[in-house]
């Protein structure tokens, strides 16, 4: 009997423990697992249908970014597509705007595309009242589409607006509430609406998504850049902000506090992709990516069969034509192209040049004089030659034009950015940009970077060019006497300043410090980085006396002489000047140098 309830209570006891362990296995694996949530994002189209007619990368196009859209969602389930406003046609800052009439017929049709498209919600910003608070509410009704703002509302008595402050989406059992909120600058022409104040319209609407249970909170804002970064101060709960109403390119996603803090790139022309990993529904990490809509990307054939072919002839422009567009926004639309007459472009260069290429500025030439055909002359060849002492040419890649380009129909654009001289047109050099100069002496081994120390990448610049020794110059400007700016203010002015005092007093030391220095530049404890025997009170006296000012003068002396105002750059030899978009690594300079 014994042996039998000695059985029976182990086997009690066994299962009892494996159910334990089954259920706490269980809670940390769900505890563990992390959930991947992408955000796509556009803003401030201005209702653009078409890819734009850039010089270069010619993205963009309702077309292409719904082909892009269902290639992501078919790669990631877990997605939100959303806009943070600015959609509407017309305004200052639509580059293709028409007419009003036109105007109205391609916000219809950028409205019906973001349908298709399938957009989960859009902010309503300023320009949305472009023809009229009207026209805003009755193109709004029966959209499938939601249509975002938490300080705009319908005055007592009116009828209730197409509008929502917020919605929520449930993605994998999280929930992400998405509010918008519009510029008061907006009531001068949205009359009879009634605007809230929008912090406190946020506090409330803040709060009542906490009461629905939302997880995340993302901000779709149009009221500017400053005020945004004033919400995030002022304003909890904000996880994620994207700040609309403002023109030009996205910046790189920054965390401020615990919100993360980001725009979309102007007009769509890349699609802009936040990347969340989430645990336990929060946010523990995240990245960006900018997606471009090049043409590489097909036309989806849904949105190409409710487009025209065009609404303006910037739309029938190529790379190597101009057009006409004919019935412009109606089903007859067309493009009729224009054959351009060619003209001959001498482009100057040489082999031994490591910065001379030539392609982007043919480019953006192509933009005025379509039909350029480039001939290509290899300096110090004996037809190079001969142009450049006839021409007085200083200065490599040189572009000239003979004096038939006078007849193309963009010379009147073009005129501004070249130079008549013994019957030809040099393209000026601000334009073109210089990278090889023929009347400095060469300098074998010289190397000149023309740096700021507060760049992200300047301690990879710098590990990567240290060994060959290179005069560093600071990204500093005179602007008067004695008076120098930088592009990050005063405490990059005193770094360069104490720089320039160690350099003269302790040159064995200088590269060592900057290397340390420019790892936490930002950080007041710049004693830290100092070698032992460095007196640190001698350089701190120095670099507050008119003697760092005069060694501050003399180190950007070469900036103002070859009107360097970026970096990295770089001078090799005393005459060829270049930059880089990443790093060079030491190996990369030992080909460059040994070249």
């Amino acid at each position: 009997m014994k042996n039998k309830r000695f059985k029976a209570d182990f086997l009690f006891f066994s299962v009892a423990w494996l159910l334990f362990v089954i259920c706490h296995l269980s809670f940390v694996i769900n505890s563990a697992y992390c959930e991947e949530v992408t955000i796509l994002f556009t803003g401030e189209t201005h209702a653009m249908l078409y890819p734009c007619n850039c010089p270069v990368e010619r993205d963009g196009g309702v077309a292409r970014r719904a082909t892009l859209l269902k290639q992501l969602r078919e790669a990631s389930p877990n997605l939100i597509l959303l806009d943070t406003g600015g959609f509407f046609a017309g305004g200052l800052q639509d580059a293709y705007t028409q007419n009003v009439e036109l105007d109205m017929a391609r916000t219809l049709l950028n409205l019906k595309s973001m349908e298709l498209i399938g957009y989960d919600a859009a902010a309503i910003g300023d320009d949305e009242f472009n023809f009229g608070k009207n026209f805003l509410l009755e193109n709004l009704e029966n959209r499938n589409l939601n249509f975002l703002t938490c300080n705009i509302v319908a005055k007592p008595g009116s009828e209730s607006l197409p509008i929502k402050p917020y919605i929520i989406k449930d993605l994998s059992g999280i929930k992400i509430g998405i509010v918008g909120v519009t510029t008061p600058g907006a009531q001068t022409i949205a009359g009879g609406l009634g605007f809230i104040e929008p912090k406190e319209a946020i506090r409330k609407t803040i709060r009542d998504l906490k009461k629905d249970n939302a997880d995340i909170i993302i901000l779709l804002s149009h009221l500017g850049e400053s005020e945004d970064l004033n919400l995030i101060k002022e304003i909890e709960g904000i996880d994620i902000l994207l700040s609309g109403h403002v023109g030009g390119q996205s910046q790189v996603p920054r965390k401020i506090g615990s919100t993360i803090f980001t725009r979309p790139v102007w007009q769509a022309r890349k699609l802009s992709s936040l990347w969340l990993e989430i645990e336990d529904k929060k946010i523990i990490n995240f990245k960006e990516e900018q997606i471009r809509v090049s043409d590489i990307i097909a036309d989806d054939p849904s949105i190409l069969s409710i487009l025209p072919a065009c609404f303006c002839d910037r739309n029938c422009s190529k790379a190597d034509s101009r057009g006409k567009c004919k019935n412009p926004g109606t089903a007859q639309a067309e493009c009729l192209i224009e054959k351009p007459q060619e003209v001959e472009l001498l482009v100057i260069s040489s082999e031994d040049c490591l910065g001379c290429d030539t392609s982007a500025t043919i480019a953006k030439l192509k933009v005025f004089i379509r039909g350029i055909k480039p001939r290509y002359l290899s300096y110090p060849d004996w037809h190079a030659r001969r142009l450049i002492n006839k021409l007085g040419i200083t200065a490599l890649p040189a572009y000239i034009f003979r004096k038939e380009v006078e007849e193309d129909p963009g010379f009147a654009q073009l005129k501004e950015n070249i130079e008549s001289k013994l019957g030809f047109y040099i393209v000026k050099p601000y334009f073109s940009g210089l990278n090889y100069f023929l009347d400095r002496k060469k300098t074998k081994g010289n190397l000149d970077l023309f740096i700021s120390l507060y760049s992200r990448d300047t301690p990879k610049v710098l590990e990567g060019i240290r060994d060959f020794r290179p005069k560093i110059h600071f990204l500093a400007d005179e602007a008067k006497e004695g008076i120098f700016i930088t592009a990050f203010g005063r405490a990059e002015l005193e770094e360069y300043l104490r720089c320039v005092c160690l350099e003269k007093y302790y040159p064995q030391f200088y590269q060592g410090y900057l290397c340390c220095r420019t790892k936490d530049i930002k950080s007041s404890w710049w004693q830290d980085c100092l070698d032992d025997k460095i007196e640190a009170e001698k350089i701190a006296d120095c670099a507050k006396s008119n003697e760092a000012k005069e060694l501050l003068r003399e180190n950007i002396r070469l900036n103002k002489e070859l009107e360097v105002s970026y970096g990295p750059a770089y001078l090799l030899n005393n005459q060829q000047i270049f930059g880089s978009a990443k790093p060079l690594s030491k190996e990369e300079w030992k080909d460059i140098i040994g070249k």
